[in-house]
């Protein structure tokens, strides 16, 4: 199981707008995702159900190393 970083972005600024969110729901979300989707810019997108978060889909942005976690949010517009 590889040790997952987050970057200094999340940490002061994902986790500061968005306090509910928890790390270890990224990590879930990562190590079984619905999708998966290789961005523009060298970076990964992941999309996962959320049971604590009533259902919902939450997206987890990757560095290309696909375990730094930049970003993440519920994505309300997930299509599958």
């Amino acid at each position: 199981m590889p040790d997952y970083n987050f970057t200094e972005y999340f940490e002061k600024e994902v986790l500061r707008k968005r306090p509910y969110l928890k790390k270890e729901w990224c990590v879930r979300v990562i190590e079984k995702p619905l999708r998966v989707e290789r961005q523009e810019n060298n970076r990964f997108r992941f999309w996962g159900v959320i049971a604590e978060l009533d259902g919902r889909v939450l997206r987890v942005v990757t560095l290309a190393d696909k375990i730094t976690i930049h970003n993440a949010f519920p994505d309300r517009g997930y299509k599958p």
